[in-house]
């Protein structure tokens, strides 16, 4: 019977499954899409019960392509960081407010006003993304729901809780609390303190290879009992084991619904420009310079403003005889507020330089060119912190548009290097667990066997001259009207009667 791995990434739309065996080969995948919900301008929630279908529909169509396998350990890695709120049962007390959810906004005021030096105490800066915000906002507005909540989860932790019965967070989603100390070693008492929680509303922490649990019998996810299943990580760290972004020098930008830059160091790389967090390899962290709203841009133009009336594919073709810059038209892709590197909660996307003659293939590329800008901005700030980046490698859903991955190319004036048979995080968390499982007996050998460059994009240097123009002209751009989104945020929510 052939042993395989079992590795689960829950994303911000879709659950992917993939099992891969001993030499780290991927043998069958499967997939399974669930919606997200959005309340307001800057409230984003989603189900817990629908990640958990998601994960069993996923799994059974995996394991339907490797019929009569053994999976001998399981991880699963998630969108970060969650605000999950859970009974004594496991059962959640209302919708999780995901990573794009900004509500929180004025609670992460109040801790940056509080602490000066958060960025030191925790690792982060005070931002509505982490969790401590959230939480700040749920026992202000939710009373009742925050007496009722047994434990803070997040993803991997509930999901594997529906699976061993046992509650657990991963470390590596710990450290996007904001309530543990920068190195993610202890809980942070003062910010604990101010925020109104205590350490007994989370679980064990635990580094991800470490044994959770073991599948209990009759769950629906028809994962044998007794199966091993290990704490996980975070998507953007899985992600990295998938791309072999373990050493400083090579990082990856891996974009789906949105972009993130992940870049090693070893740890001394400090700037809150960046999300801390460990890796999943010891010795090592990674800063993710973390956006919001790439692919999610691409999906909003062509389905809310083009009506789908022209596929995605269809416009790339078309964009590609649009000339570099887009005729003018620039595109900032701050369309649910922005984190990394600006941390701008009330920025909002903007088409500039619109005319008569715009076609929808130049807003089009200019959304391609607007999310490229923003990579390059996060990339300078990373080589000005001192971290590492000689090469980039694309990962995602992002880098199979071969017109995506030269325009960031052009603009960084760097290779991009796409991976053959890129699948994304699950891949990573297969790795987990055969780590986990002792499967592994050189990770760093596998990982480099595995990493396959399917194609690299080389840049073309009269474009990247001019691309510095106008990604000069995108930062400008953004410094000129950045506090009329402030001014404007008020007034957003106003309501005919």
């Amino acid at each position: 019977m052939q042993q395989l791995l079992l590795g689960v990434d829950v994303g911000t739309t879709a659950t992917k499954a993939v099992l891969v065996d001993n030499a780290g080969h991927i043998i069958s995948q499967g997939r399974a899409e669930y919606p997200t919900k959005y309340l307001q301008a800057g409230w984003v929630e989603q189900d817990p019960n629908d990640w958990w279908l998601s994960f069993c529909k996923a799994v059974e169509i995996a394991q339907a392509g490797a019929a009569g396998a053994q999976i001998i350990g399981v991880a699963i890695s998630a969108q970060a960081p969650t605000l999950i709120a859970v009974d004594a049962k496991g059962v959640p007390v209302r919708d999780a407010m995901i990573w794009m959810d900004r509500r929180a906004q004025a609670e992460a005021d109040e801790l940056a006003n509080q602490f000066s030096n958060i960025s030191q105490l925790t690792g982060n800066r005070a931002d509505p993304y982490y969790v401590a915000a959230k939480i700040k906002w749920l026992i202000k507005n939710e009373p009742a729901n925050y007496q009722k909540t047994k434990y803070f989860l997040q993803i991997p932790g509930y999901l594997n809780f529906k699976l061993t019965g046992k509650f657990g967070i991963d470390a590596a989603h710990a450290s996007l609390l904001q309530l543990r100390s920068a190195d993610n070693s202890k809980w942070a008492d003062e910010v604990m303190k101010f925020v109104g929680v205590s350490e007994d509303k989370f679980p064990q922490i635990a580094n991800s290879i470490i044994l959770q649990g073991e599948v209990l019998s009759n769950n629906d996810s028809k994962i044998a009992a007794g199966t091993p299943v290990y704490f996980g990580s975070v998507d953007g760290c899985s992600a990295a084991l998938e791309a072999g972004v373990i050493d400083p020098g090579v990082v990856a930008e891996m974009t789906g619904t949105s972009t993130v830059l992940l870049m090693p160091t070893d740890g001394n790389n400090f700037n809150d420009a960046f999300v801390a967090i460990e890796h999943a390899i010891a010795g090592r962290q990674l800063r993710l310079g973390a956006m919001v709203a790439s692919g999610a841009s691409v999906a909003w133009l062509q389905q809310n403003i083009l009506k789908g009336e022209q596929s995605v594919e269809q416009l790339s073709k078309d964009a590609q005889s649009v000339s570099p810059g887009s005729e003018g038209v620039i595109f900032l892709p701050y369309m649910m507020g922005e984190r990394s590197p600006i941390w701008h909660t009330n920025a909002r996307g903007v088409f500039f330089g619109l005319s008569l003659t715009t076609t929808p293939a130049m807003m089009f590329r200019a959304v391609l060119e607007g999310t490229a800008f923003a990579l390059a901005h996060n990339v300078e700030i990373g080589k000005a912190a001192g971290i590492k980046i000689d090469e980039i490698r694309s990962i995602g859903g992002g880098s199979k548009s071969e017109l995506w991955n030269q325009i960031k190319a052009d603009v960084l004036g760097m290779p991009i290097a796409v991976l053959e048979d890129s699948v994304g995080a699950a891949v990573g968390d297969a790795y987990l667990a055969g780590m986990g499982a002792g499967m592994f007996k050189d990770i760093r050998q596998t990982i480099k066997t595995n990493v396959k460059i399917e194609a690299r994009f080389s840049p073309d240097i009269k474009v990247h001259s001019y691309y510095q123009e106008r990604y000069a002209r995108f930062r400008s751009l953004y410094e000129s009207i950045k506090d009329e989104f402030d001014k404007s945020a008020p007034s957003a929510s106003y309501r005919l009667k």
